[in-house]
């Protein structure tokens, strides 16, 4: 089978509720936009990595660390609508893979696995990752998104609520032998003109309920294929977060 063509876009606004211009911040010597580009760039399947911002300040640090940018619109209702616009702009590829920028640990093998779920699942328009779940109190945190899959790993419904149900009480469940219950990660490998699509799909009921912007994507159709990886990078959202990324970079 022929490789497809893919590229990597970061998604990177400067404004966030709970920690400020996070993007640029730099106690480690290098803002956590820069952490994630050369993440990104430690991906092998995707021929280029690009920073999509609405900003100036990010746009001036990507340059001043070598990154490409695409400047898009303020008014661009989600990340994945600022990445479908920032494809316009850039080189034609048939996979397009959405690194949030506040992600300094992803893996590259991670997004190279994306991007290799699209080349052997022809029938799937997106890829997305998940983890094993290892208790019950992670299974029941709203914050941690659920994912169930059918028998050939596609996406069957996304949760805040602990899905599946487990009848007989959490005592009945190992987790640690299970394998069914998976928490979702937040990284997207699309097929181009799905992702060009879904930028002009307004959110589906499913979505404003539990404010989970894949459930558009199922609602539209899609076939989403889950790979399914040891251990999960997870973004940086609040102080504490980056306080934890700081003390990691310095051990």
């Amino acid at each position: 089978m022929a490789s497809l063509t893919s590229l990597i876009v970061i998604p990177a606004r400067l404004h966030s509720t709970r920690l400020p211009r996070k993007l640029l911040l730099r106690e480690t010597g290098k803002t956590l936009l820069e952490h994630t580009y050369e993440a990104a760039c430690a991906a092998r399947r995707p021929s280029q990595v690009c920073v999509a911002t609405d900003h100036a300040d990010i746009a001036r640090e990507a340059y001043a660390f070598g990154g490409q940018v695409v400047m898009t619109s303020p008014s661009a209702p989600s990340g994945t609508d600022r990445v479908a616009e920032a494809v316009g702009e850039l080189p034609a590829a048939d996979i397009i893979v959405n690194v949030q920028g506040d992600e300094p640990d992803i893996r590259g093998e991670n997004i190279d696995l994306a991007v290799e779920l699209l080349e052997h699942n022809p029938a799937a328009t997106v890829a997305t990752l998940a983890t094993p779940i290892r208790s019950a109190e992670q299974l029941l945190d709203p914050a941690c998104v659920k994912v169930v899959t059918n028998g050939n790993g596609q996406a069957l419904y996304f949760s805040r609520s602990p899905i599946p149900h487990v009848r007989d009480g959490w005592d009945t469940v190992s987790f640690a032998e299970s394998g069914s219950f998976l928490q979702h990660v937040g990284l997207y490998a699309y097929r181009r003109d799905f992702l060009m699509r879904l930028a002009r799909l307004p959110p589906s009921p499913l979505e404003q309920l539990e404010k989970l912007e894949q459930l558009r994507f199922l609602h539209a159709g899609a076939m989403i294929q889950i790979g399914v990886v040891a251990e999960a990078s997870f973004g940086i959202d609040t102080p504490a977060d980056y306080r934890r990324f700081v003390l990691r970079r310095a051990g």
